[in-house]
């Protein structure tokens, strides 16, 4: 993962994001972009004979504010020990994200964010998810869990997770139910094993629903990372984005890497 993607603001939310960043781009010798957006489409209204207007005044303090936050991140990172550029925007923000994640490695993104699920179902890159209002995350992790289907989406997951989990210390694939037709937990290890990790097959027995089982075996063996496949049907989050992911999204006390297919 040499190539990372922040999406920075100006609320507090933002800091802990930005460190988890850092931590990675540090840990993978990469270089991080940090993605400041501006969405103007937000400064267009309609007035009641059904015609439009710009709220030009707003909009240009809203730029110029987050012009300003840039420089100032500028001045701050100059002085970090890792590679970056900042890039501006003018999207909304899952298109923001989308747009500059297509040649990046893995898009960092925080809980707090009200459009995240969106953005984990309309990117191309993997996401990690990491909570808004918590220290930064220390990379590497030191206890890593995947959580197997045998799905597409959980196999595109370990892929892209690889360079996180020959950093870990333990993982552990872990299975509540496989999927029909689906690729065997063995090949989750085989395929770990081509690539110098060694990992421990455990199979989780429900009780309750299958996020409450993955998430306490999660607990249960401390781990500070997690990977899983990503599954949704539509941008429409709150209506179809799957309860498994939903979850994890919007709970799960450790950073969580996902990938849609």
């Amino acid at each position: 993962m040499r190539s990372i993607l922040v999406l920075a603001d100006r609320t507090a939310e933002s800091e802990p994001r930005l460190q988890a960043a850092l931590s990675l781009a540090r840990a993978q010798s990469g270089h991080l972009t940090v993605l400041i957006d501006t969405p103007i489409v937000r400064y267009l209204a309609t007035d009641g004979l059904g015609g439009g207007y710009l709220a030009a005044d707003i909009m240009r303090e809203s730029v110029d504010a987050d012009d300003a936050f840039a420089e100032a991140l500028h001045q701050r990172l100059v002085h970090e020990d890792v590679p970056y550029d900042i890039l501006r925007a003018e999207d909304e923000p899952v298109d923001a994200v989308a747009e500059a994640g297509r040649l990046n490695d893995v898009v960092v993104l925080s809980r707090d964010l009200p459009f995240v699920g969106e953005a984990v179902l309309s990117g191309t890159a993997p996401v990690l998810v990491v909570a808004g209002n918590t220290p930064a995350i220390d990379v590497p992790f030191r206890i890593a869990c995947v959580a197997w289907d045998g799905g597409d989406e959980a196999a595109a997951a370990l892929r892209a997770s690889v360079p996180l989990l020959v950093q870990a210390e333990e993982v552990h694939v872990l299975t509540v139910a496989e999927k029909p037709g689906g690729f065997p937990v063995c090949d989750a290890v085989k395929y770990l094993a081509r690539h110098g990790v060694k990992a421990e097959v455990i199979e989780v027995e429900r009780h309750g629903s299958i996020e409450q089982t993955l998430s306490a075996a999660v607990a249960r063996l401390r781990a500070d990372l997690l990977v899983m496949g990503a599954y949704g049907h539509s941008r429409l989050k709150e209506f179809l984005l799957g309860g498994v992911t939903r979850y994890f999204l919007e709970q799960a006390q450790e950073p969580v890497l996902l990938l849609a297919h």
